[in-house]
């Protein structure tokens, strides 16, 4: 098992209880961690991203807010290996346990793709395997004034005994030099082949000193009915 480093368990809770709801309309990093940019999403997400003193060097988290508030939570390093993840809604803990093939966000940048397997575990002891691939697919976009890459992906769950759970494919975005992955559109489709399209793309990106850093309201597709996928537990995001 590779060293999560960084956030104990005891300090993970703390981190946990010091996410506000709605704090006057802004979202407040805990103690001895620095934001640095909210992401207003479609789908009526807004994304906060930081990285916290106590942490190993280049390991950063992102916390996901909807309309009711904050509801998944996630910690990944330099490479973009996935280390762990809270539910904010049950308060469920998933941490990686063992990699047959970790990611590798340089092998991403420097050869045009990058393949991952890998294995989690929950606070009830449940498994879960992960694998796939992303790969550059040659085009830059900008959004809101910040240049990003698109990649195609393929990513499949399966439980403890091997069976699939749910497979995602489709098309993310890449910031070099932030070392992060953001969602754009793509497929979800179930153990009994019920596919569910999704568009997450981000649409505003703000930083210190712009009005809408720190925001904790989403503000995209929040008026529509959405239909949407529902992990199984377990279930992973990037």
């Amino acid at each position: 098992m590779a060293q999560l480093g960084g956030i104990s368990g005891l300090c993970a809770l703390a981190l946990l209880s010091a996410l506000p709801a709605h704090a006057g309309g802004r979202f407040a990093a805990p103690e001895g961690c620095e934001i640095y940019a909210t992401v207003q999403m479609r789908d009526c997400q807004v994304s906060q991203h930081y990285r916290c003193e106590g942490d190993a060097p280049g390991d950063q988290w992102a916390v996901y807010l909807d309309g009711e508030g904050p509801f998944y939570m996630n910690r990944v390093d330099d490479e973009t290996r996935w280390l762990e993840s809270y539910d904010l809604v049950t308060g469920e803990q998933d941490k990686l346990i063992s990699e047959a093939d970790p990611a590798s966000f340089t092998t991403l940048l420097t050869t045009g793709r990058d393949d991952y397997d890998f294995r989690t575990e929950n606070d009830n002891g449940v498994v879960r395997r992960y694998s796939g691939h992303d790969e550059l697919t040659g085009e830059t976009v900008v959004i809101d004034g910040v240049t990003l890459e698109r990649t195609r992906f393929d990513l499949t769950a399966h439980d403890g005994a091997g069976a699939v759970l749910w497979r995602r494919s489709g098309r993310q975005l890449v910031h070099r030099d932030w070392r992060i992955f953001f969602a754009d559109r793509e497929t979800f489709e179930d153990a009994g082949g019920a596919r569910t399209d999704l568009i997450d793309t981000p649409m505003e990106f703000a930083f210190p000193g712009d009005k809408g850093f720190r925001a904790a309201e989403p503000v995209y597709d929040c008026e529509m009915t959405m239909t949407e996928a529902v992990l199984p537990e377990g279930g992973f995001r990037p």
